[in-house]
C-alpha cells in the first residue's frame, strides 16, 4: 500500500496534502462482503460520505460550497492472506473551495481530534 500511496501522492493527486485513512471490519461483515460485493461498495459510500462531510464541515464550508477528493484500495487479504477486507483511503486533507465562479481554491483543514475520530467512528457504524 505505501508504494500505491507514494504513486498516487507523487503522480495523480495535485500537490496538496494527503491523510490515509484505515477501515477494518468486523468478522460477519468480512464475510458478507466476501460473499456480496455490492454491500462492500453500498458501505464504501457511506464511509465516504461521513469523511468528505466531515471534513467541509471542518472547514466552516457547506456541502454545496466545497468538494474533497480521495482514492480508495480495498485490500481483501491480510499478510497471512487471511480474510481482512479493509479500506484505505487516501483523501486530500482540506476542501476546495467554490466561490464567486472562480477557480477552486484549496483549503486545508486540521488534523482529527481523538473526539471527532470516535464521532466518525459512532457516525459510521
Amino acid at each position: 500500500m505505501a508504494e500505491t500511496a507514494a504513486l498516487l501522492a507523487d503522480e495523480v493527486f495535485p500537490d496538496v496534502p494527503l491523510r490515509q485513512w484505515v477501515f477494518s471490519f468486523p468478522f460477519p461483515l468480512r464475510y458478507l462482503f466476501a460473499a456480496h460485493p455490492q454491500a462492500m461498495g453500498k458501505v464504501l459510500g457511506i464511509v465516504y460520505r461521513a469523511i468528505s462531510t466531515h471534513v467541509i464541515h471542518k472547514a466552516g464550508l457547506q456541502l454545496k460550497d466545497g468538494a474533497t477528493g480521495a482514492v480508495t484500495l480495498i485490500q481483501r487479504f491480510g499478510s497471512a492472506l487471511n480474510l481482512n477486507i479493509h479500506f484505505h483511503i487516501l483523501l486530500q486533507d482540506g476542501v476546495y473551495v467554490y466561490r464567486d465562479n472562480q477557480p477552486p481554491r484549496f483549503q486545508r483543514v486540521k488534523a482529527p481530534a481523538k473526539s471527532e475520530l470516535e464521532q466518525l467512528v459512532q457516525l459510521i457504524s
